[in-house]
């Protein structure tokens, strides 16, 4: 019930149905829950398809509010606008959030450079280097 339903073989595919008929209840959850992967899933999404696909999520998390999984319900409907955010803005600054780690660790290594030009070099090595110096 955890995997993607499109990561499941055959047979995991019938033992998981035979065992979702036993509990209705469970099924619909679980329904949704694939429904709901689905839509965040999607890296991007363009106006048009968006005018199809929020109505789709509103209506999901409403369903959810009566059901077992209010507390999930309540947490999309926080997080609505950053959700939309996500498929609006499709860049992430992973690199850059990335570099900075390097440099902080650099700067926790050699606690109280003296010479900025040293710590600047060292960024530049651990970095990357386009081949342009700095000059002032």
């Amino acid at each position: 019930m955890r995997r993607h339903q499109w990561k499941l073989t055959d047979q995991q595919q019938d033992n998981l149905a035979k065992y979702l008929e036993q509990y209705p209840v469970l099924e619909s959850l679980y329904r949704a829950k694939q429904r709901l992967n689905k839509m965040l899933l999607i890296k991007n999404l363009q106006a048009k398809h968006a005018k199809r696909i929020l109505p789709k999520l509103l209506t999901l998390i409403g369903q959810l509010a009566h059901s077992p999984a209010k507390s999930l319900a309540a947490t999309l409907t926080s997080w609505i606008e950053p959700i939309v955010r996500m498929w609006r803005f499709s860049k992430s600054n992973g690199i850059t959030e990335g570099f900075h780690t390097k440099m902080e660790m650099m700067s926790r290594r050699a606690y109280g450079f003296r010479n900025f030009e040293n710590y600047r070099l060292r960024v530049l090595a651990h970095c990357g280097w386009n081949g342009v110096f700095y000059r002032v």
